[in-house]
Parts: C-alpha cells; sequence; structure tokens
C-alpha cells in the first residue's frame, strides 16, 4: 500500500532514468558561451519534468541573439523523440541578487545592497577582486567636538564568503 505523498519506486526510476543529464546540458551551455568570452554562466537548472533553465549574463550585457545562439546549441544537441524537455535561456533579471563575481566587477561604480549575517550596507562598489569587494558611502555622525553632525566618508571590505545576498540599487 502506497502512503499519500509518497512517489512510488517504478515512478522515482522513471524520473531518475529520464531526467536530462546536467552535466551535458553544462557542457553544451559553455562550449556556446566560449565563443563569446564576455558572456558566463549564472545558473543553470533541470526540473524533474525536464524544464531547463539557463540564466547566462555578460561584461556588456547579453542581446537576445546570444540567448538564442545559446539554446539553439543546446537544443539541437538532444533527439526530441528520446527526451521531451523545455529550454529556457535567460538574462538575470535587475531584481535577483548577484550570483558570481564577474557581475560584481560589471557592476562596479554601481549602488550596492549587501546582507551579511552581522549587518547590511548600502554603498557605493568602488573594488571587486577575486575576494572580496570595497563599498564607500557617506554617513552622518556627530560631531567630535559640539553640537550637531559632519558628513564622513565610510568605506567598508566584505569578503564574498561573508555576502548572504547582494543585490544592485536602482536609482530613478
Amino acid at each position: 500500500m502506497k502512503m499519500k505523498g509518497t512517489k512510488s519506486p517504478l515512478f522515482l526510476y522513471f524520473i531518475l532514468r529520464f531526467k536530462m543529464d546536467q552535466t551535458k546540458v553544462a557542457d553544451l551551455v559553455n562550449e556556446a558561451l566560449a565563443l563569446n568570452e564576455s558572456l558566463y554562466l549564472i545558473d543553470l537548472s533541470i526540473s524533474e519534468n525536464n524544464k531547463i533553465q539557463v540564466t547566462i549574463d555578460g561584461d556588456k550585457g547579453v542581446p537576445l541573439s546570444e540567448c538564442m545562439r545559446v539554446s539553439r546549441n543546446v537544443e539541437h544537441n538532444f533527439d526530441r523523440e528520446e527526451e521531451d524537455f523545455s529550454l529556457e535561456v535567460s538574462t538575470p533579471d535587475i531584481a535577483h541578487p548577484l550570483k558570481v563575481k564577474r557581475q560584481y566587477i560589471k557592476n562596479i561604480n554601481r549602488i550596492l545592497k549587501v546582507k551579511t549575517s552581522e549587518e547590511d550596507l548600502e554603498g557605493v562598489l568602488a573594488e571587486a577582486d577575486e575576494d572580496k569587494i570595497v563599498l564607500n558611502w557617506k554617513a552622518r555622525e556627530p560631531k567630535p567636538i559640539g553640537k550637531g553632525k559632519v558628513t564622513v566618508q565610510k568605506t567598508a571590505t566584505i569578503f564574498y564568503k561573508d555576502i548572504k545576498e547582494a543585490k544592485v540599487k536602482i536609482v530613478f
């Protein structure tokens, strides 16, 4: 007797047997991206029903033609008679957090909202290298002597491993 909400071993066998090979898909995406060195992979996922979602970005943006080229490279290397799948190749939308180091480099001189386990910071991304980022911002603080406040320049160095989430702030 099968319990409600559980999947039968036969069902799991077919899911595992017919699920797309993520390594093969990743290899095909990377093969297509290698033709344009400014493009890079942000995310790749394959659902249980073989919905392939690929997110790519570029140092100078990504034209629609590049999304189409990556999509075709994946699609033309699978036989639709053997594997049923859907494919979506897109670019990250501005509301999504930054995921890879190259995205930080691309966004130097833009305002970032960065969450760490200790604090939330917002500032201009001044630097980004292999290990860390540097944020700069201005803050109002009490004068050391006397009444009133003074504007001071603040800087924070944050290691990638400490970043929980970082998003580009859109200023209109």
